[in-house]
């Protein structure tokens, strides 16, 4: 089955992919998207600065605390989380709602709690965790990134503690060693979910196939 025919079954896939910071979901979910660019990636919106290379509108949708707490009153956004203590993340509702609707496929890229947000409003969301090969490896990450001075990265490490104490709440898991790896597992995850028997025209083929047995 094409990719247009699985869109025209019903609902898109809402993939959600969380973890630690410097685990590497950004470059994980950059990866699936090459191989299958009708998945969309859903633009979450913080108060925080951009980094070096960021794009407002591309990366993120850069707001101010005001915009951001203007948007939770009005419930504009499906999940929203206060990330290392410091800075908030939500995603926007209607962005998401509007693809799965029109049976587009999105990918989120949140923490811990914003997926638990999302299951809890969307139930029929995929959850996957994304974890480091160890704590060690997380820490020399988040060091090479160069994005943080040393206080941020042990509160990025403190952080992480508790992600981790969440996988179980995840229905998939994928360890981030090998990239392509990596990569290669989320695939699966995505391409097994758009198999799932209620996302395609089974009765059209079961129906083709007894025709087929009888003439």
């Amino acid at each position: 089955m094409s990719d247009a025919d699985a869109r025209r079954t019903g609902r898109g896939i809402l993939l959600v992919v969380a973890g630690p910071s410097g685990v590497g979901k950004g470059t994980m979910i950059a990866g699936l998207r090459e191989r299958h660019p009708r998945v969309e990636w859903s633009i979450s919106c913080t108060t925080r600065e951009p980094r070096e290379g960021e794009v407002d509108g591309r990366d993120y949708h850069f707001v101010s605390s005001e915009e951001f707490a203007r948007m939770r009153r009005e419930g504009e956004l499906l999940e929203w989380a206060v990330v290392h203590g410091t800075h908030f993340y939500g995603t926007p509702r209607a962005p998401v709602e509007d693809a799965l609707e029109d049976g587009r496929d999105i990918v989120l890229e949140i923490d811990f709690q914003g997926a638990r947000s999302v299951r809890h409003a969307l139930p029929e969301a995929v959850l996957v965790f994304v974890a480091p090969p160890s704590a060690r490896a997380l820490a020399e990450r988040l060091a090479r990134r160069n994005t943080e001075d040393a206080e941020a990265v042990v509160r990025r490490l403190r952080s992480a503690r508790i992600e981790f104490g969440h996988i179980g709440m995840f229905q998939f898991l994928i360890v981030n060693d090998v990239l392509e790896d990596a990569v290669d597992a989320l695939e699966a995850i995505y391409v097994a979910e758009k198999s799932r028997l209620r996302r395609t025209r089974w009765q059209e083929l079961q129906r083709r196939l007894l025709d087929d047995m009888e003439a």
